[in-house]
C-alpha cells in the first residue's frame, strides 16, 4: 500500500508541477505585445521559463532515475501550454506552435548531463542547471525571430488588460538592450542550479514524508 501511496503522491506532485510551471510561463511569448519593454521582457521572461522548467524537470527525472524523464517532462508542459494557447486563441488572440517547443532542447541537455554523469544528482544540479540557465534564452531568442513580426502583432491584437502602471510613457528601447540573451543566460545559469537542487531535494522530502 505504501508504495502505491508513494507512487501516487509522485505522480500527483508531478502534475501539480507541471500545470503550475505551464500557468506561470503561459504568456512567455508577451514579450511580443509589450513592444517598448520588449528586450526587457523578454530578459525576465527567459529567467522565469528556465527556472520553472529545471525544478520539475529535476524533481521527474530524480523520481524516475531514467535519463529521457526530463524531455518527457518538458513535453508535457509544452501540451499543456498549447491547449491553454487554445484558450487564448479562442479570445481571438494569435496562436503560434512555434511559441512552445523552446523548452525541449534545453531539458535534452539536462538529461544529457544527468546521463553522461552516470546519474550523479550533484552533477546533474552543477552542470544541468548551468546548460538550461545558458541555453533557454538562447532558444527563446530564435522563437522570437521565427514568429511572426512582433510590432505588426502587437497592433493587431492590442492587449486590453494591460494595467495603467504597465503602460509605457515613453519608449525604453535602451533597458536591455545590449544583449538580452545574455542577461538571461547569465542570470538563468546561477539561479537555475539553485532552482535544480531545490527540484533534486523535493524528490527527497517526498520520500521522507511517505516513508
Amino acid at each position: 500500500v505504501m508504495v502505491w501511496l508513494r507512487r501516487c503522491t509522485h505522480y500527483l506532485f508531478i502534475v501539480v508541477v507541471a500545470v503550475n510551471s505551464t500557468l506561470l510561463t503561459i504568456n512567455a511569448g508577451d514579450y511580443i505585445f509589450y513592444t517598448d519593454w520588449a528586450w526587457t521582457s523578454f530578459t525576465v521572461f527567459s529567467i522565469s521559463q528556465t527556472l520553472m522548467l529545471v525544478v520539475g524537470a529535476c524533481y521527474y527525472l530524480t523520481f524516475t532515475g531514467v535519463p529521457g524523464t526530463a524531455t518527457y517532462y518538458a513535453l508535457i508542459m509544452t501540451v499543456y501550454t498549447w491547449v491553454a494557447k487554445g484558450a487564448w486563441f479562442a479570445l481571438g488572440y494569435p496562436y503560434d506552435f512555434i511559441v512552445t517547443p523552446v523548452w525541449l532542447p534545453s531539458a535534452m541537455l539536462l538529461d544529457l548531463a544527468y546521463w553522461a554523469t552516470k546519474r550523479n544528482k550533484h552533477s546533474l544540479i552543477l552542470f544541468g542547471g548551468v546548460l538550461v540557465g545558458m541555453s533557454l534564452p538562447l532558444f527563446n531568442m530564435v522563437n522570437l525571430i521565427t514568429v511572426a513580426d512582433p510590432l505588426e502583432t502587437a497592433f493587431k491584437y492590442p492587449r486590453p488588460t494591460l494595467p495603467p502602471y504597465m503602460t509605457p510613457i515613453e519608449p525604453q528601447v535602451g533597458k536591455f538592450y545590449n544583449s538580452p540573451v545574455a542577461l538571461g543566460a547569465g542570470a538563468g545559469a546561477v539561479l537555475s542550479v539553485t532552482m535544480a537542487a531545490l527540484g533534486v531535494k523535493l524528490n527527497t522530502w517526498t520520500y521522507r514524508w511517505m516513508a
